[in-house]
């Protein structure tokens, strides 16, 4: 009695729970619908993000085909029809699947969208396919191909469909034995989807690569490429991606005749195709498994499931698989020396085939007849325009248009010659100006006169010692400047010997008070690397001026080069002056104010040397402070190298 308590409460549960489920789904169906009603989206991404849960139920599929058709969505209602279609053609109801995409690119041209209209007729073609219809097959994927190329800036959906038509004409390509022309469109296909790591696409494009280096022979390439298709439909748990490469593979070590491996796989790939449902595979499984039961002689076996198949493909008109299934029969019965049926059979599977080759070899026949009609017709047009001589006058006419273009085009190459010559005469101008500033900054008279009075304070004071070393290090630093002025660059061990002449001539003036030291970071070649001449000396001169002349003792400035990057040389001058606010308080308090363009020149030439470099010069001027005191300035300058 309990049991039966137990077994009715839990079917009530079950019954609850599935309703529950049920209510549930129905009410994110309704959700969908309304959501397409309101924003009515146009691109099938739009479309697909909202109906991706429902895509593979068709009872769901019908209700939002109704809902859509009442609201005149076209774009969605094109959308279900292809999704009904898939439908349809998995479970082998090719015809059924071939009307409801042909609806589908009706509503697309209603709406005049491409994306959809290129799927219909891809989806038509693969139905086609499926069936060996390959003269239809081909034409819908040509078509489908026409206009994906057309359209300006296309969508990766456009770009994913460009793919699909190349791997299935590629497909087509197989079925006429021309592997390498195959190939070609497999490996274009190929491109696409890695470009947009398409894990379906790679499996796809991988597993009809090695269906065509199996119809090579290369049957250890075609087993490479199967196990990597295999591989990706493992990535995106495919199980009929699974069912697909495992017939392929069971028959590659069928052709090895490794019975052994080539059994376990073809039974499981017939397995699962039977559990799918999908009549395609399962014919082909079938035959699969009746040629290795051939091979190993279990005739019985054989028999039975070759007709198994040979029933399938003839219930689903699949004709490639009626002639496969055709040969091995032929062969069962040639072995059992009925060979009257024997011949029946594989006369049957030579009809098919002859039937499939004349249907393919349609579309190149009218493909040649095409190209040799527009060449017929240039022929003629050009006999005609021999004959009229209007013709030649067009052709005199041209010949004009001719020579006044390229009189216009070689007008034009000078004008932009001479302007582009402007340009750089013009930097070049500039680049000089720049130069003779710099100079004449480097050679301000004042400094020149202080110099040398601090000098003759020696020599008045007896000093000769010290008279003869400063003006020794004058001479050298005024060489060095006017040495400089010829040069745009100069090394960094020049420019920083210049710097420390400069100090030393500077630093007279202040009573040697200054402690000024150069530190340089030992992994910088400084023999090698090159910088724009005399162009720390501004820094150094506001640092002196701007930073030190007002502070009364413990002067310092510490200029460092270091690295700190493989595209950067970074000097850093720092002192301990009274920073750069009280420095501005006590310049704008005097009545002679001294004005600074050095700064802004350096700018410039560090402009126009960093465009020989792709990273350009950065400079950074930080106030220093010792809590909320001024301690000083620190400008860091990184130079390209």
């Amino acid at each position: 009695m309990d049991l039966k308590i137990t077994y009715r409460f839990t079917t009530f549960f079950i019954l609850l729970l599935a309703s529950i489920t049920c209510n549930a789904q129905d009410l994110d169906l309704k959700n969908a619908i309304n959501q397409l009603t309101l924003n009515r989206p146009n691109t099938y991404t739009g479309i697909d993000s909202i109906l991706k849960p429902f895509k593979k139920d068709s009872t769901k599929m019908k209700r939002v085909l109704e809902a859509l058709k009442l609201n005149a969505l076209n774009e969605g209602v094109s959308y279900t029809y292809n999704s009904l279609g898939i439908i349809n053609r998995n479970f082998s109801n090719y015809q059924k699947s071939i009307k409801l995409h042909k609806e589908a690119k009706i509503y697309a041209d209603k709406a005049n969208n491409d994306e959809l209209r290129i799927i219909s007729l891809n989806m038509i073609g693969v139905a086609y396919r499926r069936m060996d219809v390959i003269k239809y097959a081909l034409d819908h994927h040509t078509q489908a191909l026409k206009i994906a190329y057309e359209v300006k800036n296309p969508s990766p959906t456009i770009s994913y469909n460009i793919a699909v038509s190349q791997n299935s004409i590629g497909n087509i390509y197989l079925a006429l034995n021309q592997y390498d022309v195959a190939l070609i469109q497999f490996k274009k296909s190929l491109k696409i989807e890695e470009e947009t790591d398409n894990k379906l696409g790679l499996a796809i494009n991988y597993h009809n690569i090695g269906y065509a280096e199996e119809g090579k022979g290369n049957l250890d390439l075609a087993l490479t490429n199967y196990k990597k298709s295999l591989q990706y439909n493992e990535a995106i748990d495919s199980e009929i991606g699974r069912m697909i490469c495992a017939n392929s593979i069971g028959s590659i070590y069928l052709k090895k005749e490794d019975y052994q491996k080539a059994e376990p796989i073809i039974r499981d790939a017939l397995k699962k195709a039977l559990t799918l449902n999908d009549q395609f595979y399962i014919a082909s499984s079938y035959i699969n498994l009746g040629q290795l039961e051939l091979a190993l002689n279990q005739n019985s076996d054989a028999e039975k499931n070759l007709n198994k198949g040979l029933e399938v493909a003839n219930t689903y008109s699949l004709k490639s698989s009626i002639a496969s299934a055709s040969k091995l029969l032929s062969e069962i019965y040639a072995k059992k020396e009925n060979y009257k049926v024997a011949l029946a059979y594989y006369q049957n599977a030579v009809a098919i085939e002859n039937t499939i080759l004349t249907e393919k070899n349609l579309q190149y026949v009218n493909d040649i007849v095409i190209e040799y009609e527009n060449e017929n017709k240039n022929n003629q047009i050009k006999a005609l325009f021999s004959e009229n001589e209007k013709v030649r006058q067009r052709l005199e006419r041209n010949k004009r248009i001719f020579w006044y273009s390229l009189v216009a085009l070689v007008t034009t190459g000078i004008t932009l010659f001479i302007l582009n010559r402007n340009r750089t005469l013009k930097r070049d101008k500039h680049i000089l100006t720049l130069e003779q500033d710099m100079l004449q900054s480097q050679m301000n008279p004042h400094f020149i006169f202080n110099s040398l009075n601090s000098i003759k304070l020696y020599i008045i004071n007896n000093d000769k010692e010290n008279a003869v070393y400063y003006l020794n290090k004058f001479s050298k630093l005024i060489r060095k400047i006017l040495i400089a002025s010829k040069e745009k660059e100069t090394t960094l061990k020049d420019e920083l010997e210049t710097m420390k002449l400069y100090m030393n001539i500077e630093n007279i003036r202040f009573d040697n008070q200054i402690d000024f030291t150069i530190h340089i970071d030992k992994t910088i070649n400084t023999e090698v690397k090159k910088v724009p001449s005399l162009i720390l000396q501004p820094f150094l001169e506001n640092a002196l001026w701007h930073g030190l002349s007002s502070k009364k003792k413990n002067k310092k400035i510490n200029l460092n080069v270091l690295k700190y990057s493989d595209d950067y040389i970074t000097v850093e001058i720092v002192d301990n002056g009274i920073g750069r606010l009280a420095s501005k308080r006590i310049n704008d308090s005097k009545k002679l104010k001294r004005k600074s363009l050095g700064i802004g020149i350096t700018k410039a030439r560090l402009a126009n040397f960093s465009k020989a470099f792709e990273n350009s010069y950065t400079l950074t001027i930080d106030d220093l402070y010792d809590g909320e005191t001024p301690s000083g300035t620190s400008v860091t300058l990184n130079i390209p190298v």
